[in-house]
């Protein structure tokens, strides 16, 4: 192999996945990292994992990032040869926080620590990491860096705004180069089962009902997952533009209703009647999230988004693809 490596955890996940998808396209050598846990549909994970593997330059390694001695032990031979750490694995989910807090501890917190001291340890100088828009909690309006991210409403939220902490002091003790990728909601082709949009599609398919959180009147700012991929890849580039500690929202800047959502999935996969179980506002959701992308778009060059109805357009049509539908 050669030095310019790029360690993706959470390969298996959604987002590392496109990502390491994106990498090895542009021809570069890429070691991916995931338990593969049960989490969601272990078969979407096998998928993504068994797509990357045709390509030449992928190596995957099977491991528990809470495992500091077995992570240590596993990357032993590409010491000295990552040239960057795009750290995406976490144990996702607001709502599976409620039910098992210590999955949230152990991978978020344990695992995000042995990950960004096997960067310090071996002098990587660029450490990026997933973070949320869940941190931002109960603010209102437009959110910029400069809103208050102390009053997380779940333990997901709460471990994520943990993880900007910790990076943030091993940048000021060591000069590590941290940057912390606030997603806003990222859907698209091989997405997690467990989120809305997924949900919404297989419900209106297979002729079932749809849980409705909070009679549909929560918005959410909905990111293409080629958007994301495309802000990550921007900031690397600009790396040399990089303070020691940073943030990014990872975002489309736009608020979409998800009565909207369902309205355009009914039209898109024309369905007559809609059949919906309506639910109250679940525990450590958030009503609304818009990002503010000022900051990224300077600092990215990329002013353009996918629009929702172009996003939904794609997601649909791998979906039917995906499950012969």
């Amino acid at each position: 192999m050669k030095k310019n490596i790029f360690l993706v955890t959470g390969s298996a996940g959604f987002i590392g996945y496109h990502l390491s998808n994106f990498l090895l396209k542009k021809n570069f050598y890429v070691l991916g990292i995931d338990n593969i846990n049960n989490y969601y549909s272990v078969d979407i994970k096998k998928t993504r994992i068994n797509n990357l593997k045709k390509f030449k330059k992928f190596s995957f390694i099977k491991l528990d990032i809470s495992n500091n001695k077995k992570l240590f032990f596993s990357l032993e031979k590409f010491k000295n040869r990552i040239r960057c750490v795009f750290h995406l694995a976490a144990q996702a989910g607001v709502r599976y926080s409620i039910e098992r807090p210590d999955k949230y501890i152990s991978s978020n917190l344990n695992g995000f620590f042995n990950i960004i001291n096997y960067t310090k340890s071996n002098n990587i100088p660029y450490f990026f990491y997933a973070s949320s828009s869940s941190v931002y909690g109960d603010n209102t309006g437009k959110l910029s860096l400069s809103k208050r991210t102390s009053k997380p409403l779940s333990l997901y939220a709460a471990t994520k705004k943990a993880n900007e902490v910790m990076a943030h002091s091993y940048s000021e003790m060591f000069g590590l180069k941290t940057i912390g990728l606030r997603f806003f909601t990222v859907y698209g082709p091989l997405g997690r089962p467990d989120m809305s949009i997924f949900k919404f599609t297989k419900s209106l398919i297979l002729n079932k009902p749809i849980e409705l959180y909070n009679n549909g009147n929560h918005s959410r700012d909905f990111t293409f997952v080629d958007d994301a991929v495309s802000l990550i890849y921007n900031i690397y580039k600009n790396r040399n533009k990089l303070k020691n500690a940073n943030i990014f929202n990872i975002s489309n800047g736009n608020k979409v209703q998800i009565t909207y959502v369902l309205k355009l999935l009914k039209q898109f996969l024309k369905i007559d009647k809609i059949l919906i179980s309506k639910l109250p506002l679940q525990p450590g959701d958030i009503n609304t999230t818009l990002s503010d992308t000022a900051y990224t778009n300077k600092f990215t060059k990329i002013y353009k988004r996918t629009s929702i109805n172009v996003g939904l357009k794609k997601f649909i049509k791998w979906y039917k693809e995906y499950y012969s539908v």
